[in-house]
């Protein structure tokens, strides 16, 4: 397992991350402590879960470990939580407000059983919430020794770029990660927020690597899911909905991934994973799974390094077909100059 700095900062962490949203929910507690051991002893530091996260239960199952496991294992782990979203039914039981992160902060450190963690995270953008006030919050945590970092989540371009040269401008600590969703599928962050995020300094942590299981091989074109797949019991679900992700260029794409995993001789899941944590700006991909089997399957992705031309297949199956502005070919001209004049 490779290891970078988590964005601007000293911190090394592994370049794949445990993701534990399905803690509590479709993992059970002994499934999560195995998929835990399993991440750590491949190598493996970067741990990250969210208070609404089962309502807080995958908090809770983590810091259970923690606990229970010796401290030459725990010490390797670089801990990351989020707060923003609603955790009770009250005005002030969300968002970005000193009041609630205040409080949001400490339910997790309760829950988890630590005295602070590596990396705070704002879950997403409050537009009611001066982003002064949830930035000295957050400078105001690391002084106090309660978090080392702090990161954003779900953020757009303007929105991280705002947040970082406000920062700059009270004098305050910067964000050091965003986490945004990103895979061979959703591109769409390439943009705008990876040209922020590199400009920024901050790396980014993708979620849904794998476009919610569809990049898998799991899924085929002429056979909606059924079964023990997330699709399978839920079609609509989401943004990975069966009838809203299975475009033309979804199978496209997944035609692509086939052709080089079945080349390299390794799984669906490895290409996809390894397309992502090679991009410019990634510090650590997120590893979500449901059982400990799935979550093996996907480390074999560590270390996986893809040729140029099977990046350029991938890259051409999944290209956005930006029109002609902003992002398009005319957009790009716009932007640039030729240094020899002319």
């Amino acid at each position: 397992m490779r290891h970078r700095r988590m964005g601007n900062s000293g911190c090394a962490v592994s370049e794949l991350c445990l993701g534990t949203m399905t803690f509590g929910a479709e993992t059970d507690e002994a499934g999560s402590h195995e998929q835990l051991d399993l991440f750590v002893e491949a190598g493996g530091t970067l741990v990250d879960t969210a208070d609404v996260y089962s309502a807080g239960t995958s908090e809770e199952i983590i810091g259970r470990w923690l606990a229970d496991r010796p401290r030459d294992v725990t010490d390797r782990v670089v801990l990351a939580t989020k707060g923003r979203f609603p955790m009770g039914a009250g005005p002030n039981d969300s968002g970005l407000s000193t009041r609630h992160l205040t409080r949001a902060l400490d339910a997790s450190l309760g829950r988890l059983g630590v005295d602070a963690v590596d990396l705070y995270q704002v879950h997403a953008f409050d537009p009611h919430t001066p982003l002064e006030e949830t930035l000295r919050t957050l400078d105001g945590f690391v002084q106090a020794g309660k978090i080392h970092y702090y990161g954003l989540s779900n953020f757009t371009g303007w929105q991280l770029t705002k947040a970082v040269h406000t920062a700059r401008a009270l004098g305050l600590r910067e964000p050091v990660t965003l986490q945004p969703q990103y895979s061979l599928i959703v591109r769409e962050i390439e943009w705008e927020v990876v040209p922020a995020a590199l400009d920024a300094g901050m790396g980014l942590l993708p979620w849904s690597p794998l476009g919610g299981g569809w990049l898998s091989g799991k899924y085929t074109r002429d056979q909606r899911p059924t079964g023990d797949t997330r699709l399978g019991e839920d079609p609509g679900r989401g943004m990975e909905a069966w009838d809203r992700r299975g475009s033309e260029r979804t199978w496209r794409i997944i035609d692509a991934v086939e052709r080089v995993a079945q080349d390299r001789g390794v799984s669906m899941a490895e290409v996809a994973l390894a397309w992502v944590t090679n991009r410019p700006a990634v510090t650590s991909t997120i590893l979500g799974a449901r059982t400990t089997e799935q979550l093996a399957a996907n480390l074999k992705a560590a270390g996986l390094v893809l040729s140029a031309g099977e990046q350029a297949v991938l890259d051409e199956a999944s290209d956005l077909a930006a029109t002609d502005y902003p992002y398009g070919e005319l957009g790009l001209e716009q932007r640039s100059r030729d240094l020899a004049g002319g």
